[in-house]
């Protein structure tokens, strides 16, 4: 009989457990980076504090999960992020407004395609 101890590494954790600790770190990420993170049915709503920083100077980006908010070189202030949500998001849906210094990102849930079919038995 042939024995082998079963090692379990980063590499090997199945894919649901690394999803959980992805979005269990972006929300210990949030609240260390003055994030402010709520959620309904339909989106995500995202505060951040960008104090000095014009309209003009911000750019986002969506790609599937993934927000990414970054600051133009020139800006007065440095900022550079890059957030992944539990689900893909709908950038037709997502909306940001920038007031008082505070940029609110208002990132819309993508609906799920619903690919079944039923097939006539003949």
């Amino acid at each position: 009989m042939f024995y082998a101890p079963a090692l379990r590494t980063r590499a090997y954790v199945p894919a649901a457990r690394s999803f959980d600790r992805s979005f269990e770190r972006f929300l210990s990420d949030s609240v260390l980076h003055g994030l402010k993170f709520e959620q309904n049915d339909t989106a995500w709503t995202v505060s951040l504090d960008v104090p000095g920083v014009a309209r003009e100077q911000l750019t986002l980006e969506v790609d599937g999960a993934v927000v990414r908010i970054s600051t133009v070189a020139d800006a007065p202030r440095q900022f550079k992020a890059a957030y992944e949500l539990p689900e893909a998001i709908d950038a037709e849906a997502t909306s940001a407004k920038l007031e008082n210094g505070v940029l609110t990102l208002t990132l819309g849930k993508q609906k799920p395609v619903v690919t079944a079919r039923t097939i006539e038995v003949k």
